[in-house]
Protein backbone atom coordinates (compact mmCIF):
# COMPACT_ATOMS: atom_id res chain seq x y z
CA UNK A 1 0.00 0.00 0.00
CA UNK A 2 1.24 3.16 -0.60
CA UNK A 3 2.36 5.59 1.97
CA UNK A 4 0.10 8.71 2.71
CA UNK A 5 0.21 11.69 5.29
CA UNK A 6 -1.41 11.00 8.35
CA UNK A 7 -3.42 14.35 8.17
CA UNK A 8 -6.78 12.90 7.01
CA UNK A 9 -6.29 9.93 9.32
CA UNK A 10 -6.05 12.28 12.21
CA UNK A 11 -9.00 14.04 10.63
CA UNK A 12 -11.04 10.69 10.86
CA UNK A 13 -9.59 10.25 14.98
CA UNK A 14 -11.28 13.51 15.91
CA UNK A 15 -14.31 13.06 13.93
CA UNK A 16 -14.42 9.76 15.94
CA UNK A 17 -12.96 10.51 19.25
CA UNK A 18 -10.31 8.20 19.56
CA UNK A 19 -6.22 8.48 19.16
CA UNK A 20 -3.15 7.41 16.80
CA UNK A 21 -0.19 6.45 18.33
CA UNK A 22 2.79 7.44 17.10
CA UNK A 23 5.33 4.80 17.49
CA UNK A 24 8.97 5.75 17.65
CA UNK A 25 11.38 3.39 16.48
CA UNK A 26 14.97 3.89 15.29
CA UNK A 27 15.87 0.19 14.76
CA UNK A 28 14.41 -2.66 12.32
CA UNK A 29 13.57 -5.26 15.64
CA UNK A 30 11.77 -2.64 16.94
CA UNK A 31 9.86 -1.46 13.60
CA UNK A 32 8.80 -4.99 13.11
CA UNK A 33 7.32 -5.23 16.36
CA UNK A 34 5.39 -2.25 15.79
CA UNK A 35 4.31 -3.44 11.86
CA UNK A 36 3.11 -6.61 13.25
CA UNK A 37 1.45 -4.56 15.97
CA UNK A 38 -0.79 -2.74 13.46
CA UNK A 39 -1.31 -5.49 10.98
CA UNK A 40 -2.98 -7.56 13.68
CA UNK A 41 -5.00 -4.55 15.28
CA UNK A 42 -6.22 -3.25 11.92
CA UNK A 43 -4.89 0.25 12.95
CA UNK A 44 -3.75 3.04 10.69
CA UNK A 45 -0.08 3.20 11.19
CA UNK A 46 2.32 5.95 11.94
CA UNK A 47 5.50 5.66 13.10
CA UNK A 48 7.55 8.43 14.61
CA UNK A 49 11.19 9.00 13.66
CA UNK A 50 13.54 10.98 15.77
CA UNK A 51 15.31 14.05 14.21
CA UNK A 52 19.23 12.33 15.06
CA UNK A 53 18.28 9.47 12.92
CA UNK A 54 18.54 11.88 10.00
CA UNK A 55 22.10 12.81 11.11
CA UNK A 56 22.86 9.14 11.15
CA UNK A 57 25.33 8.18 7.87
CA UNK A 58 22.93 5.28 6.58
CA UNK A 59 19.11 7.47 6.63
CA UNK A 60 19.34 6.84 3.30
CA UNK A 61 19.30 2.97 3.98
CA UNK A 62 16.72 3.45 6.76
CA UNK A 63 14.43 5.43 5.26
CA UNK A 64 14.56 3.05 1.98
CA UNK A 65 13.61 0.30 4.67
CA UNK A 66 10.77 2.12 6.85
CA UNK A 67 9.32 2.58 3.27
CA UNK A 68 9.12 -0.34 2.87
CA UNK A 69 7.08 -1.31 5.37
CA UNK A 70 4.80 0.62 3.48
CA UNK A 71 4.72 -0.25 0.55
CA UNK A 72 4.12 -3.98 2.59
CA UNK A 73 1.36 -2.82 4.60
CA UNK A 74 -2.28 -3.42 4.33
CA UNK A 75 -3.06 -0.40 6.84
CA UNK A 76 -2.55 3.07 5.99
CA UNK A 77 0.73 3.65 6.53
CA UNK A 78 2.87 7.49 7.37
CA UNK A 79 5.90 7.94 8.97
CA UNK A 80 6.80 10.72 10.54
CA UNK A 81 9.98 12.95 11.56
CA UNK A 82 9.56 13.40 15.04
CA UNK A 83 11.39 16.53 17.34
CA UNK A 84 12.83 18.15 13.66
CA UNK A 85 15.42 20.30 14.81
CA UNK A 86 15.05 23.05 12.13
CA UNK A 87 14.05 24.18 8.57
CA UNK A 88 17.05 21.56 7.13
CA UNK A 89 16.03 18.67 9.14
CA UNK A 90 12.56 18.98 7.90
CA UNK A 91 13.34 18.99 4.57
CA UNK A 92 15.60 16.27 4.55
CA UNK A 93 13.15 14.14 5.80
CA UNK A 94 10.63 15.20 2.89
CA UNK A 95 13.37 14.45 0.38
CA UNK A 96 13.76 10.98 2.06
CA UNK A 97 9.93 10.18 1.53
CA UNK A 98 9.10 10.64 4.97
CA UNK A 99 4.79 11.42 4.68
CA UNK A 100 4.61 13.89 7.72
CA UNK A 101 7.10 16.24 9.69
CA UNK A 102 7.28 18.05 13.34
CA UNK A 103 9.15 20.68 13.63
CA UNK A 104 10.45 21.42 17.11
CA UNK A 105 10.70 25.27 18.16
CA UNK A 106 9.23 24.78 21.35
CA UNK A 107 12.32 26.46 22.88
CA UNK A 108 12.43 29.39 20.73
CA UNK A 109 10.45 32.72 21.07
CA UNK A 110 7.11 32.72 19.54
CA UNK A 111 7.69 35.31 16.70
CA UNK A 112 10.88 32.43 15.69
CA UNK A 113 8.90 29.52 16.22
CA UNK A 114 5.85 30.85 13.87
CA UNK A 115 7.96 32.21 11.41
CA UNK A 116 10.21 29.09 10.64
CA UNK A 117 7.04 26.82 11.02
CA UNK A 118 4.87 28.70 8.54
CA UNK A 119 7.74 28.27 6.21
CA UNK A 120 8.11 24.54 6.29
CA UNK A 121 4.79 24.37 6.02
CA UNK A 122 4.80 26.77 2.86
CA UNK A 123 6.85 23.83 1.13
CA UNK A 124 5.84 21.02 3.03
CA UNK A 125 2.42 21.37 1.65
CA UNK A 126 3.87 21.77 -1.82
CA UNK A 127 5.16 18.80 -1.79
CA UNK A 128 1.58 16.64 0.09
CA UNK A 129 3.83 16.33 3.13
CA UNK A 130 1.74 17.34 6.55
CA UNK A 131 2.52 19.76 9.52
CA UNK A 132 3.14 19.26 13.05
CA UNK A 133 4.39 22.16 15.64
CA UNK A 134 4.65 22.57 19.58
CA UNK A 135 3.58 25.61 20.96
CA UNK A 136 4.63 25.30 24.81
CA UNK A 137 7.34 22.96 25.77
CA UNK A 138 7.11 19.54 26.70
CA UNK A 139 10.18 18.66 28.97
CA UNK A 140 11.99 15.53 29.77
CA UNK A 141 10.70 12.83 32.85
CA UNK A 142 14.03 13.50 34.61
CA UNK A 143 13.03 16.77 35.36
CA UNK A 144 9.51 16.42 35.85
CA UNK A 145 9.45 17.60 39.41
CA UNK A 146 11.12 21.02 39.06
CA UNK A 147 8.93 21.60 35.47
CA UNK A 148 6.17 19.65 33.94
CA UNK A 149 4.60 19.23 37.33
CA UNK A 150 4.95 22.78 38.20
CA UNK A 151 3.15 24.23 35.16
CA UNK A 152 6.47 25.34 33.32
CA UNK A 153 6.41 25.46 30.12
CA UNK A 154 2.13 24.85 29.36
CA UNK A 155 0.67 26.19 26.89
CA UNK A 156 -0.79 29.25 26.35
CA UNK A 157 -4.66 29.05 25.07
CA UNK A 158 -4.26 32.48 23.37
CA UNK A 159 -1.09 31.47 22.19
CA UNK A 160 -2.19 28.03 20.70
CA UNK A 161 -4.99 30.04 19.13
CA UNK A 162 -2.23 32.38 17.61
CA UNK A 163 0.01 29.82 16.01
CA UNK A 164 -2.37 28.05 14.62
CA UNK A 165 -3.56 30.62 12.38
CA UNK A 166 -0.57 32.30 11.57
CA UNK A 167 1.28 28.71 10.40
CA UNK A 168 -1.59 26.79 8.66
CA UNK A 169 0.20 23.69 10.69
CA UNK A 170 -1.68 20.74 10.49
CA UNK A 171 -1.73 19.41 14.03
CA UNK A 172 -0.37 20.97 17.31
CA UNK A 173 1.23 19.59 20.20
CA UNK A 174 0.35 21.05 23.28
CA UNK A 175 2.44 20.95 26.70
CA UNK A 176 -0.25 20.17 29.67
CA UNK A 177 1.76 17.84 32.19
CA UNK A 178 3.30 15.18 30.29
CA UNK A 179 6.95 14.72 30.17
CA UNK A 180 9.37 12.96 27.58
CA UNK A 181 11.22 9.34 29.25
CA UNK A 182 10.62 8.01 32.79
CA UNK A 183 9.26 10.24 35.19
CA UNK A 184 10.60 10.96 38.30
CA UNK A 185 7.07 11.16 39.94
CA UNK A 186 3.40 10.69 39.22
CA UNK A 187 2.33 12.77 36.11
CA UNK A 188 -0.46 15.27 36.72
CA UNK A 189 -2.14 16.23 33.76
CA UNK A 190 -3.88 19.32 33.28
CA UNK A 191 -7.56 18.37 31.69
CA UNK A 192 -9.33 21.45 32.15
CA UNK A 193 -6.21 23.65 30.40
CA UNK A 194 -6.37 21.17 27.59
CA UNK A 195 -9.93 21.05 27.14
CA UNK A 196 -9.81 24.82 26.84
CA UNK A 197 -7.33 24.74 23.95
CA UNK A 198 -9.21 22.31 22.34
CA UNK A 199 -11.97 25.16 22.70
CA UNK A 200 -10.07 27.42 20.95
CA UNK A 201 -8.85 25.33 17.29
CA UNK A 202 -10.36 23.23 15.44
CA UNK A 203 -7.17 21.01 14.15
CA UNK A 204 -6.06 17.72 15.97
CA UNK A 205 -3.89 17.92 19.14
CA UNK A 206 -1.23 16.35 20.01
CA UNK A 207 0.22 14.73 22.95
CA UNK A 208 3.97 14.07 23.20
CA UNK A 209 5.83 11.92 26.13
CA UNK A 210 2.76 9.67 26.23
CA UNK A 211 4.84 6.54 27.97
CA UNK A 212 4.38 6.56 31.59
CA UNK A 213 0.59 7.69 31.65
CA UNK A 214 -2.93 5.16 32.96
CA UNK A 215 -4.93 4.42 30.54
CA UNK A 216 -7.27 6.39 32.23
CA UNK A 217 -5.27 9.49 31.75
CA UNK A 218 -4.99 8.40 28.11
CA UNK A 219 -9.06 7.85 27.25
CA UNK A 220 -9.58 11.29 29.66
CA UNK A 221 -6.78 13.07 27.04
CA UNK A 222 -8.80 11.67 23.79
CA UNK A 223 -12.36 13.08 25.77
CA UNK A 224 -10.76 16.71 25.58
CA UNK A 225 -9.26 16.59 21.95
CA UNK A 226 -6.06 14.19 21.58
CA UNK A 227 -5.81 12.49 18.59
CA UNK A 228 -2.06 11.64 17.98
CA UNK A 229 -0.35 10.60 21.17
CA UNK A 230 3.56 9.56 20.99
CA UNK A 231 4.61 6.35 22.02
CA UNK A 232 8.63 5.08 23.04
CA UNK A 233 9.80 4.58 26.58
CA UNK A 234 6.94 2.37 27.20
CA UNK A 235 8.16 -0.07 24.36
CA UNK A 236 12.14 0.53 25.03
CA UNK A 237 11.06 -0.53 28.77
CA UNK A 238 9.14 -3.58 27.96
CA UNK A 239 11.59 -4.77 25.23
CA UNK A 240 14.47 -4.26 27.79
CA UNK A 241 12.39 -6.26 30.48
CA UNK A 242 12.31 -9.55 28.50
CA UNK A 243 15.90 -9.08 27.12
CA UNK A 244 17.04 -9.12 31.08
CA UNK A 245 14.73 -12.06 31.37
CA UNK A 246 17.02 -13.83 28.45
CA UNK A 247 20.39 -13.23 31.08
CA UNK A 248 20.55 -16.72 33.23
CA UNK A 249 19.93 -18.79 30.05
CA UNK A 250 22.11 -19.35 27.51
CA UNK A 251 22.86 -16.08 25.23
CA UNK A 252 21.64 -16.09 21.45
CA UNK A 253 21.39 -13.30 19.49
CA UNK A 254 18.00 -13.94 18.31
CA UNK A 255 16.53 -14.43 21.48
CA UNK A 256 17.60 -10.77 22.15
CA UNK A 257 16.31 -9.36 18.80
CA UNK A 258 12.97 -11.77 18.91
CA UNK A 259 12.47 -9.59 22.88
CA UNK A 260 12.69 -6.41 21.49
CA UNK A 261 10.10 -7.29 18.48
CA UNK A 262 7.96 -9.11 21.43
CA UNK A 263 7.97 -5.62 23.82
CA UNK A 264 7.25 -3.62 20.75
CA UNK A 265 4.76 -5.16 19.69
CA UNK A 266 2.59 -5.88 23.08
CA UNK A 267 2.97 -2.62 24.02
CA UNK A 268 1.96 -1.33 20.71
CA UNK A 269 -1.11 -3.57 20.73
CA UNK A 270 -1.81 -2.28 24.25
CA UNK A 271 -2.32 1.10 23.19
CA UNK A 272 -3.85 0.78 19.90
CA UNK A 273 -6.82 -0.74 22.24
CA UNK A 274 -6.68 1.76 24.98
CA UNK A 275 -6.78 4.69 22.24
CA UNK A 276 -9.56 3.24 20.13
CA UNK A 277 -7.32 2.79 17.12
CA UNK A 278 -7.88 -0.86 16.75
CA UNK A 279 -10.19 -2.06 13.54
CA UNK A 280 -9.93 1.66 12.37
CA UNK A 281 -7.79 1.26 9.43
Amino acid sequence: MPLVSIVEGLKKAQAGKYAIPCLCTSEQHGTQGIFQALEAKRAPGLLGIYSGVLDRPNIKQVAAQLRSYGEQATVPFSIILDHGSDFDHCMMAIKHGFTDVMYDGSMLPIEENIATTAAIVRVAHAMGVGVEAEIGHVGTGREYAEFGSQGKGFSDPAEVERFVAETGVDFVAVAVGTAHGDYVGEPHLELDLLAEINSRIEIPLVLHGGSGLSDEQFQATIARGICKINIFTAMANEAGRLCQAIEGEKPRYMAYTNAITTGFQSVAEHCLDVFGASGQA
